[in-house]
């Protein structure tokens, strides 16, 4: 246990450059609470104490701000950075060394019984914002783009952004863990761009298409003024 408290904390130092040293780690982090809080309340829910599981859960919430339930299934060196806002579901099972940022939504999509929350496989990302919905898999070393929302399984090794989410392959190579905000790729804009391309070669070819038609036109009222001059 103490060794997975450490694994906890120097996670925080890897990931988070704002963090100074253990004493601000251990007493102002927010989601390094809510973790050890549901570290706790998973136990009693594995031992079927389902009533204190979830009071711990519910108390944890109030006091950072993350909603885990203690059902839900978390890996080692675990990240919520600032984590207020994050839901975690019942079902979702989440690998180790997965990251995740203010306002995710790992949830269901209905009232299903079995399996109904996501599955974050190893080294994932998850971004500010983003909504990871039903039960679907985020493959290792992909990344969920801020604000977008995911329905769909997710390679490994792929990023994702859009609403719904759109994958982006990253020719089958590992993905660096630190995810620029700012140059997401933009799937709809691409396809825009794309549309004003063809839109741009059209008035192309309806220009020369006209200037054509001029010139033939031209030729024909010169043949018939000779026409008429022989005549």
């Amino acid at each position: 246990m103490l060794k997975v408290l450490k694994e906890d904390i120097d996670t925080i130092f890897e990931q988070d450059p704002a963090a100074r040293n253990y004493f601000e780690v251990i007493l102002t982090y927010s989601g390094l609470h809510a973790i050890w809080a549901h570290r706790i309340a998973h136990g009693l829910y594995k031992r079927r104490l389902f009533f204190l599981a979830r009071a711990i859960s519910q108390i944890s919430r109030f006091f950072t701000g993350v909603e885990i339930h203690p059902g839900a299934k978390i890996g080692h060196r675990f990240f919520i950075d600032h984590g207020m806002g994050v839901v975690i579901g019942e079902t979702c099972e989440i690998g180790d060394n997965v990251t995740v940022f203010q306002g995710v939504t790992l949830g269901g999509t209905g009232k299903e019984k079995g399996k109904r929350h996501p599955t974050i496989k190893d080294h994932a990302l998850i971004a500010t914002g983003a909504k990871v919905l039903g039960s679907i898999t985020v493959g290792a070393y992909s990344k969920v783009g801020a604000g977008s929302v995911v329905l769909k399984d997710v390679p490994d090794h792929s990023t994702v952004v859009g609403i719904p989410g759109k994958v982006v392959i990253k020719n089958g190579s590992k993905i660096d863990k630190d995810l620029n905000h700012s140059d997401l790729p933009d799937p709809v804009a691409d396809r825009f761009k794309e549309l004003e391309e063809e839109l741009k070669n059209l008035r192309n070819e309806v220009q020369q298409l006209r200037k054509g038609t001029s010139e033939h036109g031209d030729k024909v009222v010169q043949y018939a003024n000779e026409a008429k001059r022989n005549v």
